[in-house]
């Protein structure tokens, strides 16, 4: 027997498989000759003579036909041995072995040990290739995938082996796909991807996605199902950008996109906050021939409705329950947010149906969506229905939260239900939950909108003892509602309460002041503007003079003058309006001591219209002017765009003030001012021949009679001098000013007769009623007395021969007259 020669070591297990699966003819001891990969390790006997033609060749001296082969492990001890001999048929090209004579294929378990045992041993690199490269058959398509699959699927004791194994398999497919027996297989490239993904090797993961893109040259379709397991393993690694890459080169590769990739992609975009990617993910799948699933529909259902695309997230709603989705039941998610994003967008009708759906599929809604629809009843004003879903919350068993209580306190204190709000107030409290600023104030300022004094000064004293601290507007509201029920003691506590907290208290407090004015309370006014000053809170011009106009009204002229004082020295104008207002005061007056307090207030505003008076009622030694010119000169310094209305108002004062003080001349001359000013354009009307008329409607009583004097005497000049006689005069004094008017002309006996609104009398009979000398003195000079009235009538009654004395302004024609004369009237 010859010493074993070494040529390239054979392991146990593939000898064991060669001989398990070739099955020689011959019986076990027969000689076996030959080697796989140029040899092994054996030892050789010959028991027969030498015979180079009987073998194949196999080494440089041949094989004998009867020569025994012994193979060996690395110990030297014989694993087995036969007669014959084993070796490739057509080495590297096909996998037939002649086995004795007789070519036999190698079974698919021992090429798959042989290419195990080389990538094992070298793991990998250029020494496990070029070993790989030498092998006596070539591998099948299924002995790779079946190598690789034991090489991923081998349980390793450690970490370091199962990477190890991973790196191996890796190898061994990059060797394969650069021969040119290789075919693509999908789940080789699936395994890999499960190997990597479980070890968290996602760069790896993406780069054997590209190179199966790379593989496939564009046309991923035989590679659908590793490239979609690569992008749900990227996907669900959050490498969102990556993994979009990668799903985008699959589309474009033409591959099938399997729901569960979508579903990772939605998925992932939804996470990182990014919704309208997720909706372009949607609208690729149904441009894909991948089906919605019950995960697709409800990840997109909450996450549209979520976004507020309501309308889209409801069909795929009422699609996932009943047609396209083959009637998949939505999730408690699902339901959830349907039923949040439909209240908050006031669509209450559409919420309750879905919750009702909720129930009938038999989930329970939670707390949250409890919540949900409550806070959106409530902000829709539908308290009753807030309620009815509050209960129910409770018979459920859920406890209602803090900001539940707070929603459902605060909105029965807006709806004025303060017996609920009261009630819910103390479960809240009972409850354990504190109150927040914003419920105390919400009740506090309903109690105090109700005008309950006792119970918003009791949640104001439980809101202070509780440690917080009131708002500006809690502290208003109790302000309104003390000054509203005349309390300023208390108002005066909760105001320095306020200023000490550092609120600004003048805006408050001046409020207070205008609800003690408008409340007619005057003498609380002044009483409340004392404890301003004392407070050192201020206020302003406006309700200075507001306090100012109510003392006028109260007749407190005492009290007034002081806040005018205050007015005028707070830089404050008094404008026309308020002196008139003042001196129509004095009009009314009675008394002659409220007549001095009244004098000295118009002296104190400072107005250009007191020195006009002071000078109208001076003598023309101290005037120095006529009192047509004076009055034309105040008039004209006068603003009349800005003046209008105020110059109006004082003349209709003025005049009532002057024909009190029996100033009718002076009085002609402020109307004739006036009516040349064009402050009553209207008043007078000549009609031509038809109608003269004078309309005195909208002024006072002493601006009324002081115009049908100076009209009626611009009549009687146009007729005596002109000799124009229209058909009628009319004088229009409205139902309020018909008396006055008509009791001062019948003393003179006139024409006109009184209607309702107006005074008509013929042009004829007013031409002859002018040419009496008692008309004549009156509208040339003042009102007649009564022994003027009485001389006239007996001048009428008995007629006497004395000379008629004419008016001034009478045409020099001499007319013959009836009537005595009247010499040397005085007024």
């Amino acid at each position: 027997m010859l010493p074993y020669v070494s040529r390239h070591p054979l392991t146990g297990s593939l000898l064991r498989s060669l001989r398990h699966h070739l099955k020689p003819a011959q019986n076990t001891n027969a000689p076996i000759a030959g080697s796989l990969q140029g040899g092994g390790l054996f030892r050789r006997s010959f028991s027969g003579p030498s015979s180079s033609s009987s073998g194949g060749g196999g080494g440089a001296e041949g094989w004998a036909a009867e020569e025994v082969v012994e193979y060996l492990n690395e110990g030297g001890e014989v694993i087995c041995s036969g007669k014959g001999f084993i070796r490739p048929v057509n080495p590297g090209k096909d996998s037939h072995f002649l086995v004795g004579d007789r070519p036999t294929p190698l079974s698919d378990g021992a090429a798959v040990a042989k290419i195990l045992e080389v990538v094992r041993r070298w793991r990998w690199g250029p020494d496990m290739e070029s070993n790989l490269s030498r092998l006596q058959f070539v591998p099948s398509p299924l002995q790779l995938s079946r190598a690789i699959s034991h090489l991923l699927r081998s349980s390793p004791s450690s970490s370091s082996s199962s990477s190890g194994d991973a790196e191996a398999a890796l190898g061994l497919l990059r060797w394969a796909r650069r021969q040119p027996w290789y075919a693509p297989d999908d789940g080789s490239y699936s395994l890999l991807l499960d190997r990597l993904n479980s070890s968290g090797d996602f760069d790896g993961v993406q780069a054997l996605f590209d190179d199966l893109m790379a593989e496939s040259g564009g046309g991923a379709a035989s590679f659908s199902g590793a490239g979609n397991r690569a992008i749900q393993y990227l996907a669900r690694a959050g490498r969102l950008e990556v993994s979009f890459h990668c799903f985008k080169n699959l589309l474009a590769g033409g591959a099938a996109v399997e729901t569960q990739t979508f579903n990772a992609l939605i998925t992932l975009f939804l996470s990182k906050g990014l919704p309208y990617k997720a909706f372009e993910i949607y609208e690729s799948m149904g441009e894909s021939s991948a089906a919605l699933d019950g995960a697709t529909y409800n990840l997109l259902v909450p996450a549209l409705a979520r976004s507020g695309r309501l309308d889209a997230a409801l069909k795929l709603y009422h699609e996932m329950k009943t047609g396209g989705g083959a009637g998949l039941r939505p999730s408690l998610q699902t339901f959830s947010s349907l039923v949040d994003s439909l209240g908050k967008s006031g669509r209450l009708e559409l919420a309750l149906q879905v919750y009702c759906d909720m129930q009938a599929d038999g989930h329970r809604p939670s707390a949250a969506t409890f919540g949900s629809m409550i806070e959106s009843f409530v902000k829709a004003g539908k308290l009753d229905a807030a309620v009815k879903l509050w209960e129910e919350m409770k018979t459920t068993g859920f406890r209602p939260n803090f900001a539940l209580f707070t929603a459902m306190v605060e909105a029965h204190a807006r709806s004025g239900r303060l017996g609920g709000a009261a009630a819910l107030f103390a479960e809240m409290e009972k409850a354990g939950f504190l109150p927040t600023p914003a419920t105390y104030a919400s009740l506090i300022e309903t109690h105090a909108a109700a005008g309950e004094v006792d119970a918003a000064m009791k949640l104001y004293t439980s809101m202070a003892g509780a440690g917080m601290r009131p708002g500006l507007s809690t502290y208003s509201a109790l302000l309104s509602l003390l000054s509203s029920k005349k309390l300023p003691d208390m108002a005066g506590k909760i105001l320095l309460e306020m200023k000490a907290a550092g609120f600004p208290a003048d805006v408050a407090a001046s409020d207070v002041l205008m609800g003690f004015i408008r409340g007619g309370t005057t003498e609380l006014a002044l009483q409340w503007l004392q404890f301003m000053g004392s407070a050192g809170v201020r206020t302003n011009n406006f309700i200075v003079r507001q306090l100012f106009e109510s003392c006028m009204r109260a007749a407190l002229y005492g009290a007034a003058r002081p806040l005018l004082e205050a007015y005028v020295g707070g830089a404050a104008k008094v404008d026309l309006i308020l002196y008139t207002s003042i001196l129509a005061h004095l009009v009314r007056c009675k008394e002659e001591g409220d007549e001095r307090r009244l004098m000295g207030i118009l002296a104190t505003t400072g107005h250009p219209a007191h020195h006009f008076l002071c000078e109208l009622f001076s003598g023309p030694e101290r005037r120095g002017k006529p009192v047509l010119a004076l009055v034309r000169e105040f008039f004209h310094g006068l603003d009349m765009e800005l003046e209008e209305g105020a110059a109006r108002y004082f003349v209709n004062v003025l005049l009532n003030y002057l024909v009190l003080m029996g100033q009718m001349n002076r009085a002609r001359c402020v109307w004739k001012v006036a009516y040349e000013s064009k402050l009553f354009p209207k008043a007078i009307v000549f009609d031509q021949h038809i109608a003269w008329s004078l309309d005195v409607r909208s002024l006072s009583v002493g601006a009324a009679l002081a115009a049908t004097a100076h009209t009626l005497h611009r009549f009687r000049k146009r007729m005596l001098y002109y000799g124009v006689v229209p058909r009628r005069i009319k004088l229009v004094t409205g139902p309020s000013l018909r008396m006055a008017v008509a009791a001062t002309l019948a003393a003179l006996e006139s024409p006109f007769e009184v209607g309702r609104v107006v005074l008509r009398a013929p042009g004829e009979l007013v031409l002859d009623w002018f040419k009496r000398p008692i008309v004549q003195q009156f509208l040339v000079n003042e009102i007649p007395s009564k022994a003027d009235v009485l001389l006239h009538r007996l001048d009428v009654l008995f007629p006497s021969s004395s000379p008629e004395i004419r008016s001034t302004l009478s045409p020099p024609k001499k007319r013959p007259s009836s009537s005595s004369s009247m010499k040397n009237s005085s007024f």
